[in-house]
């Protein structure tokens, strides 16, 4: 299953196990989609472990868990209508048609291939990949907003792109109010803003006060999901200070909720960061060159595992190219062998639509890491969304 390529809702679809989540309970489901980073907008698997493991990219576990999170809530609901036309109607209806981004897409026919469409489009920031790969902040934070307000379409659809919009405007005075608290701003405090602020797509001029976005908090899933983010706001190397705490005691007040929620809360955001703190773009250390080529290295290995038949053809009917990727693991190239190869590889590379991103303005960056990824080049199969038939 590639959700890359066309054909991977239904592809997913197909593999979801109905009685695993006819026995998984909301509030379980939910701690699931925090393990997995979903919640905390770093997607660092499947929810599940619906999907087996494949080396999918971190906007490609977005894809999936969105996807699975929008079914669980669609099978608890028991709808009559389709699933995917249901999301369909629902993306439709909190969509602004003067400035929506998914205006261009309503088009296709396909409700398949449209919501394959919308979904990649609710979720990607840049598509210019050379820019791309130095963002840092690629993956949406507030996702579960989409969830939330899908789960309350198919309940009520009356006013629902208000809700959406009005709850995520909540959130963010929410969220901001608790880094404002802080008599102290970390690097971690920046990059959160940042990460935020690139997730939120309802730009109002205006923010509601603290005491009306906590009005509007009134479900269950959206008061875990508040003290979610507000505990992922306050993590600055496990600490939590005096202004946080109570911050933390007036919003468990003002929610209504039990101070056994808010040390769950604060013990998963710690757990989930201190498994993948590596894996967190915004926690991350590491300068914007390592960042550049980590993002590569990731592209391009999957870009050359989903094509190694057709390389593996394509090289062999081009001796010199394969005779000098095979000389550059043990030599420096010439001038003149560098070029050669160059060429031979881009032509080889025109005929494999997937590997266009080679030809791309600075393109030419990323030969050094295909001539690295080439020993692993091993058979796949190239269709990844087919279904098979069951006898």
């Amino acid at each position: 299953m590639n959700p890359s390529a066309s054909g991977w809702i239904k592809k997913l679809l197909n593999q979801v196990s109905e009685t695993m989540y006819s026995q998984t309970e909301t509030n379980e489901f939910y701690n699931r989609l925090k393990q997995a980073g979903f919640i905390y907008g770093s997607n660092i698997k499947v929810v599940l472990d619906i999907v087996k493991p494949f080396d999918f990219t971190e906007e490609e576990r977005c894809k999936i868990n969105l996807l699975l999170t929008y079914y669980f809530i669609y099978k608890k609901e028991k709808p009559e209508e389709d699933f995917i036309n249901s999301l369909i109607r629902y993306y439709k209806t909190i969509s602004d048609q003067k400035r929506s981004f998914f205006e261009e897409l309503f088009g296709d026919k396909k409700p398949d291939s449209l919501l394959e469409k919308m979904i990649h489009k609710r979720i990607h920031i840049d598509d210019n990949f050379i820019s791309k790969s130095f963002n840092y902040f690629l993956i949406n934070a507030l996702l579960f907003v989409d969830v939330l307000g899908y789960k309350r379409f198919l309940k009520n659809e009356k006013d629902i792109r208000n809700y959406v919009n009005n709850l995520e405007s909540s959130l963010e005075t929410i969220v901001f109010s608790v880094i404002d608290n802080k008599s102290e701003k970390t690097e971690y405090d920046d990059n959160l803003i940042k990460l935020f602020e690139e997730s939120i797509r309802h730009k109002n001029s205006k923010l509601p006060s603290y005491s009306n976005a906590v009005s509007l908090i009134n479900e269950p899933l959206e008061k875990l999901y508040v003290i979610d983010l507000v505990c992922m706001a306050s993590w600055t190397d496990k600490i939590i200070d005096t202004e946080e705490r109570e911050f933390l005691n007036r919003l468990k007040t003002d929610l209504s909720l039990n101070n056994e929620d808010i040390a769950k809360s604060v013990d998963d955001i710690n757990t989930f960061y201190d498994e993948h703190k590596e894996d967190v773009a915004f926690l991350s250390s590491k300068n914007l060159a390592q960042s550049f080529y980590d993002n590569s290295s990731k592209v391009v290995s999957k870009l050359i595992t989903r094509n190694s038949k057709r390389l593996i053809k394509e090289l062999s009917e081009s001796k010199e190219a394969m005779f000098l990727l095979a000389q550059s693991t043990q030599r420096n190239l010439s001038d003149d062998e560098q070029k050669k190869i160059q060429s031979q590889l881009l032509d080889i590379f025109k005929s494999i639509p997937s590997l266009a991103i080679f030809m791309l303005p600075g393109g030419m960056l990323l030969l050094p890491l295909f001539v690295k990824f080439i020993p692993k080049l091993l058979p796949s199969a190239f269709d990844d969304n087919r279904i098979e038939d069951k006898d």
